[in-house]
């Protein structure tokens, strides 16, 4: 099996399959999830405790991009503190603000924090770790709902973060970068583990800000006359061939049938406010119904818009849409990967209790522990896979010798 799952409390991988892949090109993703990422934060934190870095190329939306930041300009704890202080800070949101006077995220001030003392987040220290490698950010084309990828650290550093964080309806303005103006990367491409891909990683390592087992949503669209990649066997060669298309080309997918979606997507989100509501009596933090990556779910977001006066109007309604398509496909090349990957998740054994926005301190502390040790548990499976890997190398060299 080609995929493997590391948890703060149990490794779940074949090793002896997942050695075939570690010596190719090795690609890094990070999750979004607000200040969920504080789990990331910890995940890169113990990879940095333990002086490793195998990587080749990085990914990364929103939050999860800031924290690989933190991570290639070795600065321990930054990904910690960003949550921990700033976000958690009412410069960064406010909810009463947000409601009487339309303020939005802080993202700007946030930012600005980071870069000053007592944060101080070395850029150039960053470039010169990545040397000739590249770490992307994922942004929406504001227009096409398409995803692009950005190089972060770069120039453009500042222009391309805010872009990848700037999530409709909390926060308002679309950023310019180049010819083209951008949102949030989690609209369409939430876990950019595709991306990662497509170009040529083969060892993929994807850390998650919610458990693997969490249901995806159901979309009320969809052609079942194509076939979706098998979870029982591996895809075969058509369906590889028409998953690689879909990635390509779920933009256009979705641009055909727009017009047919538009007629019911009232009585559809009126279903998922009913499906996100009973999944919330079992919890006591903010539920999310796609997947963890937006800071509100569709109910959320509805109820939202009215206290502000706004419309959940087709535009909103389109990046939803988009956004629980493409997820979707995630969740099936995560499950499945194609034959020729092997993806090992990172992810939490069971929710965090902290949410994507106004989380308690407590929680936001617990997660990260949480990320440390499931960080531990990975380097400490990946030494263990390259070690044995090395060794029978070894020996397979030794016996072309005697021979």
């Amino acid at each position: 099996m080609n995929s493997g799952l590391i948890t703060n409390i149990d490794t779940a991988i074949d090793l002896d399959y997942y050695a075939k892949f570690i010596a190719g090109k090795t690609a890094l993703v990070a999750q979004g999830g607000g200040q969920r990422s504080i789990f990331t934060s910890g995940v890169l934190d113990a990879f940095l405790l333990s002086n490793f870095d195998p990587f080749d190329e990085f990914f990364g939306t929103s939050a999860g991009a800031l924290n690989l930041c933190a991570y290639l300009c070795r600065d321990k704890g930054l990904g910690r503190s960003f949550v921990l202080d700033l976000t958690t800070a009412p410069e960064f949101f406010n909810l009463f603000s947000y409601i009487r006077h339309r303020k939005n995220l802080g993202l700007e001030w946030a930012l600005e924090q980071i870069m000053a003392y007592p944060y101080k987040l070395d850029l150039d220290l960053g470039r010169q770790t990545l040397g000739a490698r590249q770490l992307f950010a994922a942004v929406t084309d504001s227009k096409d709902l398409q995803d692009h990828y950005f190089p972060l650290l770069g120039e453009d550093w500042y222009k391309v973060m805010i872009a990848t964080c700037a999530i409709p309806r909390l926060y308002n303005d679309e950023i310019l970068i180049g010819n083209g103006t951008y949102v949030d990367g989690g609209v369409s491409a939430a876990i950019p583990v595709q991306e990662a891909w497509r170009r040529q990683a083969r060892s993929i390592v994807v850390i998650r800000t919610e458990p693997t087992f969490e249901s995806n949503v159901d979309l009320p669209i969809q052609d079942h006359n194509k076939p979706i990649l098998a979870k029982s066997n591996r895809a075969s060669v058509e369906e590889l061939e028409w998953f690689r298309g879909s990635l390509n080309n779920v933009q256009g997918h979705w641009q055909q049938k727009v017009d047919q979606w538009k007629t019911d997507w009232s009585s559809f989100f009126q279903q998922q406010i009913l499906s996100s509501k009973e999944q919330k009596r079992d919890r006591v933090h903010l539920d999310l119904l796609n997947g963890g990556r937006w800071l509100f779910g569709a109910d959320d977001i509805y109820r939202l818009s009215h206290l502000i006066g706004d419309k959940f109007d087709s535009g909103l309604a389109d990046m939803l849409m988009v956004h629980y398509q493409t997820y979707s496909l995630t969740q099936n090349f995560l499950n499945s990967p194609p034959d020729d990957a092997f993806v090992v998740q990172i992810a939490p054994s069971q929710p965090l209790k902290s949410s994507s926005l106004m989380s308690d301190k407590e929680d936001l502390l617990h997660d990260y522990e949480l990320g440390l040790e499931a960080g531990y548990r990975f380097v400490e499976t990946y030494t263990s896979t390259e070690n044995a890997r090395s060794s029978h190398m070894s020996q397979l060299a030794t016996s072309v010798v005697d021979k």
